[in-house]
Parts: structure tokens; sequence; C-alpha cells
């Protein structure tokens, strides 16, 4: 069932069919050093089925191989697990790991004492391979060249391995961390949804002509090209997915498998002999024959479904020439006998599916490797079959039959719902790279129930939600994360300082020890720490902090550019210093092209604070603080009118964002449009009723519209919300006009 019909699809008939595509993949990206990849996948394989200990297993190994002993352990730690010789051997491969011994020699100990045990197949060497080296080799070629600020060629290097193989998730993140991703539909093209073989349709019977049969090509001889042929109508059968692009030979996952094709290519002996002998008896009308139309030349019908073999996938086409004549199989679901003595070209071994054969009707062409059924009667042969009134198709469709189909069908589901999954991902990973959170959360929605409960899922939640300002979802998502998988060091820088902007200082704490425990050299455990000093105002040890998060990864952008947020109340140049090189480790770094705008703006340098605001809003144009910076920065040069336009684009973009509407009720205030600033003002202080300003704005409003009696009044107000501000109230009594140095000195409160 695809996911577009059903998002709460967590167990398909076709589970185990998807566990052994999980499997083959997984350990084909740990060969080859993928890891990310492999944690991706391992995480969708183990939310299918929780029970399932093979998915924990492999889950496991692969956090383990990733560097996250502790989640690892976490996952294989438990009451059930103890139980399990598996889980114990993994537990103890985590305590080596974290140095813990004797926990290690207990698990180890603990794993040996059932003597039945054996690894299972998620624990050892898969015996294929899903894609190719050489796509492996150019998605690490990708990142390294993304770390070594080489876009141009990591986007080559990432685009050339999915062209390779779509499956590589880690080229794809690649693209979309350099926001060069394209559409998703153009490495991830929609493929229709299998359908199951079924038994053939009984031919209507049909009288055999009284006179001689005729032999080779004449009135007698049907065009299977014509528009009425059975098997025409079937060439467009949907093609099995096999996780690879098609008519690509390297990308195929190979399985172990037994397919309806390598089942049903082999009848047994005794049918194909009764079969011959009762072809031998009939006149020569074929299958095809019945639902053919005469008159024109019958040509070899190319079959339009693609080969797999070992891995290997290949468009075949039928073979036009002709070969020694033998006799007409009927064997319905089945493929014939191959010739002995086959051309040189066709010596291989070819699997096909029985829904792509197309049946030949020249009397010249002979049976070919695929399955094509061709007539083969001889003259002699003709001339001593007695006329039949009838010449019906025999079905041999039999439970071994059903069986066979139903196995080939799971397995192009497997594949077709793993295909329709990573596609979900891909747009909603797209989305976010391009800051269209929006669209990410709505893609986030259409997956399974079971994925949305990933720890993987709930992390992107939260960075969409922190990237539209709704804090306090973000902060449920990150939360809901964290106690699924508590262990877990990706995004928690993020976390950390959604946690500063809240102003939570024990959770920011509590965050930052913990990441310390977990594993303190990271860069997100250290990030951490430094916006916890940085919440306590205390700015050179969060510089110290955020300087170590740098050294453990010079990659990290998010530590330099949090140096310069830091450094910019104190040294402007020093805080330009840290945002440059943010910009070098990551020129999509929204964050570090702001810090540059406001370094800028506050040496007056408006132009320049106007080229790096817009670049900033050229990254993330759904961001209303950064139009508001631009709307600023265009204010300070003089033009009005565009940075009224560009507050109104940010107040629509974020409705709720306090700042924004603020700033555009200012604007509207030097612009005298009195009635509009008050809406605005008065919208803010039904959210914001402790703000002063909003307050002492509206009592100037109100001063400036003449209305003295509104004005005392939200004067009052102002006094009994900040007592503090007598002498900008006195200011405020005295104004007769709209100045904007006093509008500054107001802010200043």
């Amino acid at each position: 069932m695809p996911l577009e019909d059903s998002k709460a699809v967590t167990t398909p008939a076709f589970l185990p069919q998807i566990g052994q595509r999980f499997q083959t993949l997984i350990w084909t990206c740990l060969d080859f050093d993928l890891v990310r990849s492999a944690v991706f996948y391992a995480e969708r394989y183990l939310v299918m089925d929780e029970n399932n200990h093979d998915a924990r297993h492999l889950y496991a190994t692969t956090l383990l191989r990733s560097g996250q002993p502790h989640s690892g352990l976490q996952l294989v730690s438990g009451v059930q697990q103890s139980r399990c010789s598996g889980c114990l051997e993994i537990k103890g491969k985590c305590c080596v790991a974290l140095g813990r011994h004797r926990l290690a020699c207990e698990a180890f100990d603990a794993s040996l004492q059932d003597p039945t045990y054996t690894p299972t197949a998620s624990m050892g060497p898969r015996t294929s391979r899903a894609f190719p080296e050489e796509a492996a080799t150019r998605c690490r070629s990708g990142t390294m060249a993304m770390k070594g600020n080489l876009p141009e060629q990591a986007t080559r290097s990432f685009r050339q391995a999915l062209a390779l193989n779509p499956m590589l998730w880690e080229a794809f993140e690649g693209l979309c961390s350099l926001g060069t991703a394209p559409e998703v539909d153009e490495i991830f093209p929609m493929r229709s949804i299998p359908v199951k073989q079924g038994p053939p349709e009984e031919p209507p019977p049909v009288k055999a002509p009284s006179g001689p049969t005729a032999t080779g090509v004449g009135f007698f001889t049907p065009d299977i090209n014509a528009n009425t042929t059975l098997f025409r109508g079937r060439k467009n059968v949907p093609q099995a997915f096999r996780m690879d692009p098609p008519l690509d030979p390297r990308d195929s996952i190979a399985t172990n498998e037994p397919t309806l094709e390598t089942i049903a290519s082999k009848p047994s002996k005794l049918t194909m002999d009764e079969t011959s002998k009762k072809a031998r008896a009939r006149p020569a009308l074929k299958f095809a024959n019945i639902f053919s139309s005469p008159g024109r030349r019958s040509q070899p019908v190319i079959p339009s479904r693609t080969a797999a073999v070992g891995g290997v996938t290949k468009n075949e086409r039928g073979s036009a020439a002709v070969a020694p004549r033998r006799s007409t199989r009927l064997l319905s679901g089945t493929t014939s006998k191959p010739p002995k003595h086959p051309p040189s070209r066709d010596r291989r071994r070819q699997l096909t599916t029985s829904r792509s054969r197309s049946i030949d009707s020249d009397g010249e062409d002979d049976v070919n490797p695929h399955g094509e059924v061709a007539s083969s009667t001889s003259p002699t042969s003709n001339a001593q079959s007695p006329p039949s009134e009838t010449s019906p198709a025999p079905s041999n469709w039999t439970a071994a039959h059903e069986l066979a189909a139903q196995e080939a069908y799971d397995s192009e589901m497997a594949d077709h719902y793993i295909y329709d999954l990573l596609r979900r991902f891909a747009r909603a990973s797209r989305a976010l790279s391009k800051y269209d959170c929006r669209t990410c959360l709505m893609e986030l929605d259409q997956i399974p129930t079971a994925h949305q409960q990933s720890s993987w899922v709930l992390a992107m939640v939260g960075r969409a939600h922190y990237e539209r300002l709704e804090y306090a979802s973000a902060e449920r998502a990150f939360r809901a994360a964290r106690a699924l998988e508590p262990y877990r060091l990706g995004d928690m820088e993020v976390y950390s300082t959604l946690l500063w902007h809240l102003q939570q200082n024990v959770q920011l704490s509590y965050l930052a020890q913990e990441l310390m425990n977990i594993n303190p050299r990271s860069p997100e455990a250290w990030i951490a720490v430094g916006n916890l000093f940085s919440l306590q105002k205390e700015r050179s040890q969060a510089l110290t902090c955020f300087r170590r998060a740098a050294e453990m990864d010079p990659s990290c952008a998010y530590a330099y550019t949090l140096s310069g947020h830091e450094s910019i109340d104190e040294d402007l140049d020093k805080a330009i210093g840290f945002f440059q090189t943010a910009l070098r480790a990551d020129p999509r770094h929204y964050n570090a092209w702001y810090g540059l705008g406001t370094c800028y703006l506050r040496m007056s340098k408006i132009r320049l604070a106007e080229y790096h605001y817009r670049k900033a809003v050229e990254i993330h144009p759904n961001n209303a603080v950064l139009l508001g910076c631009v709307g600023m920065a265009v204010e300070r040069r003089g033009d009005k009118v565009a940075a009224h336009s560009l507050f109104d684009q940010a107040v629509l973009v974020a409705p709720d964002n306090a700042l924004v509407r603020y700033r555009r009720a200012k604007i509207l205030i030097s612009m005298k449009r009195y009635a509009e600033a008050l809406e605005d003002l008065l919208k803010l202080r039904d959210s914001s009723p402790e703000e002063s300003n909003v307050v002492f704005q509206i009592a100037k409003v109100y001063r400036l519209t003449g209305d003295e009696a509104k004005s005392a009044q939200w004067l009052a107000i102002a006094r009994d919300t900040s007592p503090k501000s007598v002498n900008k109230l006195k200011k405020l009594i005295d104004t007769v006009k709209d100045e904007e140095g006093r509008d500054d000195q107001m802010d200043e409160g």
C-alpha cells in the first residue's frame, strides 16, 4: 500500500521483504563507511517493527559504528534485551568502546550461556551490495569537498553519486546542505504501484479452419502488433522497483530471495512432456492467434520489462532471427524450455517476469529465451494433424504459481514502500534546506505514524519550528526527541540556542551537563556550555567554550557565529573576523551574514549592512527578523516607503512576531499614518502587556493626534508599568511632533 494512501500504515503484509531490503542497504552503507546513511535507514527499519531484534541489533551496530556508543548501549539494555544473546553481544561491544571493561566481560559471558545461539543476519556481513563502489566513493569525495569549502566540486560529486544510485541518503543530504538539491522528482521519479500476477484468463473457443492449414505467413497468420492483442495491452505494466535507477546495470540490489520468475521458469519434466504431446496433436493455432486480428505479417514483440540477474538489470529485446522449428508449448504462466543450441548472443541466464512476456505468432520464428512462444509447426505436421473444432489454452495455474506470484508481489511492494518513503523524507529535507519550514512540516505530517515518532523526525520538526521562530513548539519537539533518544548529540546545538532564547537557565544547564557526560569531545556539548555561560552574562567563559567547540570541529560554522555574537558588544572588528570565518566554513550560514550586517549597521556603514542583510534574506526568505533588519537599513538610508513595504512583508510572514510589528508601527508614526500605527500598537499591547515601550508609543500617538485625555490616561498606565521612566514621561509630555532622536531614547527602556 503506498504511503500516499494512508500515513498510518506501520505493519504492511510485506514487512519481512522490507526487512531484507533494509538489511542489504544498511550493510552496504556500513561497508562503504557511509554511516549517516546507515543510521538513517537503520532507524527507519527499527521504527517499523520495534519488537524485531534483528532491526534492533542492526540499529545499535550502526550507532556504534557512527561513534555513538551511548545510544547503542541504551538501545540494547533492558529486561527483554538481557535475554537476547545478540543484544548482549552488542552491549559488550558498546561497553568496550566506552571503556567499561567489566561490564563488557559480563555481557560477553552472558551471551555465551545460550548454547544454541548463532549470530543473526543483522550481525554478520551481508552477502550482496545495494550499489556499486563508485557511487560510495563519489559520495565520500563530495563530503570531503564540502568540508573543504569546494561547493561546486561537492555538488558535482553528489550528483554523480545519486545518478549511480539514488539510495545514497548521505549524498542527498549533502546537496541540501549546499543548497543545490534539485527537485525530488528529478532524482526520485515517481514509480507506479506494482500489480500482482494473477492466473491467465481462459480464451474463448475459436473454430479452426476446415481447409488445409497454411504454413509460413499468409491469410491464416495473425498480426500480433494489432491493437487487439492481449499482451500488447499489458506492455506498460509498472516496472518492479529494485532500489536502483532504471537501465543502469550497476545499481540494482541482489537478493537471494526466490521470485516468481525463477520458480515459474522451471516446470517439471512431466508437465513439459505432456504439453509437448498435446501441442503435436493440435493444428497450428497458438494462444496469441485467438486474440489477434489477421491481415498483416506478424512482427516480433519487444518485451517492455527489464531482467535482473545477480544484481544486474538489462533491457532485453526479442530476436527476429529464424531459429530451428519446434513444437509450440502452451504453458500458461510458465516459460518455455530453451533450445538446446541457442544462438551465441542468447547463451546467458536470463530472468523475466511473466507479465511482460510477448507471444510471437510468426510461423518462421522460434521460441526465444524471453518466453516468447513462436509457431514452429512444419508443413508435414500440419498436413498430418486432424482438424479440430476448438483449440482452448490450458490453464496450469496451481497453488505453487499463486505462492510464487504472491512472493514476487510482496518483494516488489517492499521495494516500492522503501522508495516512496525515501521520496517523502527527501521532500521534507529539501524543504527544510530551502527554509520552507511550512512545507517541511506538511511533508513530515504525511509519513507513517511510526516514523513520525522517531527521534530523527522529531528533531527535524524542532528545527523547522525553530526557524519559524515558534520557540514553544520547537522546545516540545526537541524534548520529545531527547525522551526517545536520551544520548542524542545531533541538533543539540540548536536546542541549546533555543533554550537560550527562552531564557530557561535550569533546562540549559541540565542539557549542557548531559551532553558533556555523553561526549566531551563533541562540538554540540561545548556549544551548549557556551550558551549557558552566555545566558549567565559570563562572556569570557562563553567565548572560551565556543573556541573549544571550533577546535573539536573546525568545519562547525555555528561555533564561530556564536563567538561573533558574543563579541559584538565589545569588539566589532573581532566579531567581524568570527563571522567571516564562519562564512568560510559554510557560505549558506545565514546567521553569519546577519551578524555582519549588524556589525556594519553599528558602524553606520548602511550600504554594507543592507548588502549583508539581503544576503541573509536570500538564504532564508521566510525569516521575519531578517526582513525587518533589511527594512531598518533601508529606513536608515532615507527610503521610508521601501522600508514600510519590507515591514509589511515581515508582518505577513510572521503575524505574531512582536519585534517586526513594533518597528512597523514606529515607521508608520514617522510617516504620520497614526491610525495604522495605533492599530499595531494596540495589538502589541494585548500580546505584550508588560512592554513599557509599547505603552509609551501609544501615549505618543494620542498626543500627536491631539487627544490629550487618552494620552494622559496611557501616560498613567506607563508610569505604573515602568516607574523608573519618569524622565521619559516628561519628555513625552512635551512632544509635539515625531522626532527620531526621541524615538531612540524611548527604546532604551
